[in-house]
C-alpha cells in the first residue's frame, strides 16, 4: 500500500477525489488498498487516481453510469506514453485475459466504486443486467496503427502526454463476415 503512494507521490491522508452527491471523500489510503486487492502494480497507481478525477468530474456525471438501469460499465482509455510504459494492451485480444494492467486498473476502479463508493448491487447500483466490463473495463488506444490522431490529441492534449479517458460504455460487440472478400 506504501509502494502505490509512494508511486502517486500521495500520503495515505490526501483525499484523492470527493464525490459531492455522495458526500463521499476517497482517500489516498482507500484507492491503495482497492487498488492491491485488485493486483495492481505500483506503477498503475497515477493511472487510477487520474480516472478516478475523470469519473467525478461534474461535466462526466458518475451518478447516471454508477445507479442507471442501464448496466454501463466505466471504461477506461489510456493515452499516450503512460500506456506504452505500463504494457496497456490495445491490439489483438484487447478485451481478453493476459494483460495485468488492463485487468488489475479496470478492476481497482470497480473495487473503489463498490467498497468505497458503495455502488453495490441492489442498492446504489441498479443495473438490470451487467456485463464483465463491470468487472475490469480498461483499454490502451493502438496509436501506432490507427490512420487518425490519437484520441488524446483530438481532445487537445500533446502526443507526449499520457491521458486517461472514461467513458460509460456497454459490452463490446463484435461483428465480422468471413465470406466476403471485399469490405
Amino acid at each position: 500500500i506504501q509502494a502505490m503512494l509512494d508511486q502517486a507521490g500521495l500520503k495515505a491522508t490526501d483525499e484523492v477525489v470527493f464525490v459531492e452527491h455522495r458526500n463521499v471523500s476517497v482517500t489516498a489510503e482507500k484507492v491503495a488498498i482497492n487498488a492491491v486487492m485488485a493486483g495492481c502494480k505500483s506503477e498503475y497507481m497515477p493511472v487510477i487516481v487520474a480516472a478516478l478525477e475523470a469519473m467525478v468530474d461534474p461535466k462526466w456525471g458518475f451518478h447516471g453510469p454508477a445507479t442507471s438501469t442501464g448496466g454501463a460499465g466505466i471504461l477506461i482509455i489510456v493515452n499516450g506514453p503512460a500506456a506504452r510504459d505500463l504494457g496497456i494492451n490495445s491490439g489483438e485480444d484487447l478485451f481478453g485475459p493476459g494483460w495485468r494492467a488492463n485487468a488489475t486498473i479496470g478492476r481497482a476502479i470497480r473495487l473503489v466504486m463498490r467498497n468505497v463508493l458503495r455502488c453495490l448491487p441492489g442498492t446504489l447500483d441498479r443495473s438490470t443486467m451487467g456485463h464483465t466490463g463491470r468487472y475490469t473495463y480498461c483499454i490502451a488506444e493502438n496509436e501506432a496503427n490507427s490512420p487518425w490522431p490519437p484520441l488524446h490529441v483530438e481532445r487537445g492534449f500533446l502526443p507526449e502526454q499520457s491521458t486517461v479517458t472514461v467513458f460509460a460504455a456497454l459490452a463490446p460487440h463484435q461483428y465480422y463476415n468471413q465470406l466476403s472478400n471485399t469490405a
